[in-house]
């Protein structure tokens, strides 16, 4: 049986904070092998004030959350700035939001910030680099053990919780030696950043080989179907008129440019000409933890279902199962991904954002339509017909505008169709190794500097 303390006592000298998740989560697993070294130790508020002048420029800092970086968030002239009395950073200071340290809104200031401006929400600590590399701190800092320190130091009944900046300088974190003295066997910061950075590098030259690799797949479709995109980029100048029955869409971008075309040495067919029937799926707000698969627009990746997230449904019409055979495209948000059903023992629906479509196999093969689909020069279509800027979606007419090459023979097109998928899934497996990279180096490091139970 788990032994669990009814009565625990905390110094009233050590209390900073009243809360008592922050009691009872203070503790945490290390590699006691390194010594526990306060925050405070090595990082040095920032006091450099600044009195804001109206007629000087300033360059202002915002933090993103998730360790999304330190960037500039804009210029403004002095008289528009509301708070006067601000502070000057400098490259290589540590910085976070007092509001947001706890979704991970902390980093280190860039060289190209150097002499910006900061409120007291975002205080700034200078880095004693004799005792932590910044590049150690940085990566320390992206953990999800010291976002939770953040987290604990935060105190508020609501979304706007406010860190405790004294409480976080008295964290103490695990900190290897900064240098191993002559032994190469001691694990330092050095040698654990560069490791990390191995990896990332690893990570850097996968991706590149699987945007190389996918470059690859696009140029066999473009060679083999001998595809010629024209399109008129020089943008209209002066007044622009348009007949409002020709009017789509409201963009500018989309007015003052002509339409692109696709040639190819294969007859181009509408897909008005080849889909059969075409229908949306269903709407469903209740999921269930059994019943038949629901396919979101989120599942349908480049010609094939994620099984990341999968939700099912319980309540649906025997006409709103999918059968073989189909074509499903998504219409909204992501708008043009494809994948083609085509032997499937499960009973599965989809999303009412996702085209179903019977496609004429006379003419043409599913698996063709589908690899060709997430073809660059058909996606390039798909962007110029779609409407809506934050929540793209395209209509069935537009749809059935979109033309492709079609070889005369079926065979032809599946051969055209695996080998393209060969490609796209060497370069897939690329990705998936650099992602893989990217984790275990994160990984790694966390379990160097912290245990687990």
């Amino acid at each position: 049986m788990e032994n669990r303390k009814m009565l625990d006592f905390v110094q009233f000298s050590k209390l900073s904070n009243w809360s008592v998740s922050h009691l009872n989560n203070h503790g945490f697993c290390y590699n006691e092998e390194f010594p526990l070294v306060r925050l405070g130790d090595f990082l040095i508020k920032n006091t450099d004030k600044v009195v804001i002048k109206d007629e000087t420029l300033y360059t202002r800092v915002t933090v993103k959350i998730n360790n999304g970086g330190v960037k500039e968030r804009n210029k403004e002239w002095g008289k528009n700035i509301g708070t006067k009395q601000q502070f000057i950073v400098r490259k290589g200071q540590f910085i976070m939001s007092k509001i947001d340290a706890r979704n991970g809104a902390m980093g280190l200031i860039p060289n190209d910030l150097d002499g910006a401006i900061v409120t007291n929400d975002f205080p700034t600590f200078s880095v004693d680099e004799s005792k932590i590399s910044p590049d150690f701190l940085l990566l320390i800092t992206t953990t999800k053990k010291f976002i939770e320190f953040a987290q604990m130091c935060s105190s508020g009944t609501t979304n706007r919780q406010r860190i405790n900046v004294k409480q976080f300088l008295d964290v103490e974190i695990p900190l290897p030696p900064l240098s191993n003295n002559g032994d190469k066997k001691m694990v330092t910061q050095l040698s654990i950043v560069d490791s990390y950075k191995k990896q990332i590098s690893q990570s850097d030259e996968l991706m590149k080989s699987s945007l190389k690799q996918l470059q690859n797949a696009e140029n066999y479709l473009n060679s083999t179907l001998k595809i010629n995109v024209n399109e008129d980029t020089e943008v209209k100048k002066g007044l622009q008129f348009v007949s409002f029955k020709d009017l789509d869409r409201w963009d500018t971008e989309f007015l003052l440019k002509e339409s692109l075309t696709v040639e190819s040495k294969y007859p181009m067919v509408k897909y008005g000409e080849i889909f059969k029937s075409t229908r949306n799926g269903i709407s469903a707000r209740n999921y269930s933890s059994k019943g038949v698969r629901f396919i979101k627009v989120s599942d349908i990746k480049r010609d094939f279902i994620s099984d990341d997230n999968v939700y099912h449904i319980d309540t649906y019409n025997e006409s709103d199962l999918i059968s073989n055979d189909t074509l499903l495209i998504t219409r909204k948000g992501t708008v043009g991904n494809s994948v083609y059903i085509s032997n499937t023992d499960s009973e599965i629906t989809a999303s009412s954002e996702v085209f179903i479509i019977s496609i004429d196999s006379s003419k043409v093969s599913g698996d063709f339509i589908s690899a060709i689909n997430n073809a660059g020069f058909v996606q390039r279509q798909y962007k110029e017909k779609n409407t809506g800027t934050i929540m793209p979606s395209i209509s069935q007419k537009k749809l059935f505008e979109i033309t492709i090459p079609i070889p005369p023979s079926i065979l032809e097109q599946e051969e055209i169709a695996s080998h393209y998928k060969s490609l796209l899934e060497k370069a897939f497996d690329l990705r998936d190794q650099s992602k893989s990279s990217l984790l275990n180096a994160n990984s790694n490091f966390e379990s160097k500097i912290f245990s687990t139970l």
